[in-house]
């Protein structure tokens, strides 16, 4: 796996600030992280009997997914321009 160098004038495009693109990319890699957990949370609980942890489940090395990071998820969607955001407006 070979890294690539960011541009920021890319990220700059996007947003006014960089640090406000920090941010939203940010809340988005958390976004996209809570979503895998709740999406395996739901299917190791369709699997098994609410109430039995007689068993212990094995997890088999041959079954195992790789998926893109969150992070990269998340720079990726910024930089094609398909995370949408709004500022809170500051009161006065």
């Amino acid at each position: 796996m070979s890294l690539e160098p960011l541009s920021i004038r890319e990220m700059e495009k996007n947003a006014e600030d960089i640090y406000e693109s920090v941010v939203v990319m940010s809340k988005r890699a958390k976004q996209v992280l809570s979503d895998r957990i709740v999406e395996d949370i739901i299917d190791s609980t369709d699997e098994e009997e609410m109430g039995v942890y007689d068993e212990v489940v094995e997890i088999n090395p041959d079954d195992y997914e790789e998926l893109e990071k969150p992070t990269s998820v998340s720079v990726n969607e910024f930089l094609d321009g398909a995370i949408k955001w709004e500022r809170d407006q500051e009161e006065s």
